[in-house]
């Protein structure tokens, strides 16, 4: 039933948005009764980021599956970019940018993000320091790994406004070929 419910709640905030997603709709999509949806979230904060969690725990797991794959391979930076591409594309993506922007004015869901936000960003680090060791003692690796996160949010939010693929697809590749760059030199600096 838990589960049920937060892929409900991925499900509207991809199709009504925040402020569309209702708890009541949630329950109504899940299949569950709304006492049943109250005792496992009790406020609307709870029933999203709890959402948010259980979708990013389960990109994570998609994402270390991969890991020997991108060990293995003869372009590992270019590789792991490519799949930190993917993981932003989709739903739990989408919903996240729903909730990001809601939190702006919603100090409920604020306090909510702000817990469930760096868990999700760590394990997102995480999985560059597995992929990509060598570089992962680097100083600077941190802030390449979120440099990479930026470019490509940025890159997808901007790509709603005019749902052109084909630029989407240019400006993904030319950004990639920027943030190898960024990558391959963390090897050879000290």
């Amino acid at each position: 039933m838990r589960v049920r419910l937060l892929d409900a709640t991925v499900d509207c905030l991809v199709e009504y948005g925040y402020a569309g997603t209702t708890t009541t709709r949630v329950a109504v999509r899940a299949g569950v009764t709304r006492g049943a949806q109250v005792h496992h979230f009790p406020t609307k904060a709870d029933l999203v980021t709890s959402a948010i969690r259980h979708l990013a725990e389960k990109r994570t797991e998609v994402a270390m599956a991969e890991l020997d794959r991108l060990r293995a391979s003869a372009d590992p930076v270019g590789d792991a970019l490519q799949l930190l591409w993917e993981m932003h594309q989709g739903p739990v993506f989408t919903a996240t940018v729903e909730l990001w922007v809601a939190s702006r004015t919603d100090d409920d869901l604020r306090r909510q993000m702000a817990l469930v936000e760096p868990i999700a960003t760590e394990s997102l680090v995480a999985f560059g320091r597995a992929v990509l060791p060598a570089q992962a003692s680097h100083a600077e690796f941190l802030h390449s790994v979120y440099t990479a996160m930026d470019v490509i949010r940025g890159i997808l939010i901007a790509s709603w406004a005019t749902r052109d693929q084909d630029g989407l697809d240019a400006r993904w590749a030319r950004a990639r070929r920027h943030l190898r760059v960024l990558f391959t030199a963390l090897l050879d600096s000290p």
